[in-house]
């Protein structure tokens, strides 16, 4: 069964930069799109990124122009580099197929802040 960990998170400040990684146990060919999703402290959880085994990918319009998903199916990966970020951007970060069907992740810890 394949698993899923997020790494990559940390505290940034305003205008900072971030990479995220998702790392899987298990082949992510056979998932047609990964996604990465977030949840911010009260609100529901989102779906801000997806790409597709072609490589063709879509955003969620607020982190359009400054995130950037790509997926690596040789090494089973998935990342997020994130750009501009923002205080609005503070959030767990977890990475699953789209729509989601592998066993959650501990998911990452964004945090931007002054």
């Amino acid at each position: 069964q394949v698993q899923l960990v997020e790494s990559g998170g940390g505290l940034v400040k305003p205008g900072g930069s971030l990479k995220l990684t998702c790392q899987a146990t298990g082949s992510i060919r056979n998932f047609y799109a990964m996604g990465w999703y977030r949840q911010a402290p009260g609100k529901e959880r989102e779906i801000v990124a997806l790409v597709r085994s072609g490589g063709t990918a879509e955003y969620v319009d607020s982190v359009k122009g400054r995130f950037t998903i790509s997926r690596d199916n040789a090494e089973d990966a998935v990342y997020l580099q994130m750009n501009n970020l923002g205080p609005e951007d503070t959030a767990v970060y977890y990475c699953n197929a789209v729509p989601p069907s592998i066993p959650e992740g501990p998911g990452t810890q964004v945090t931007v802040s002054s």
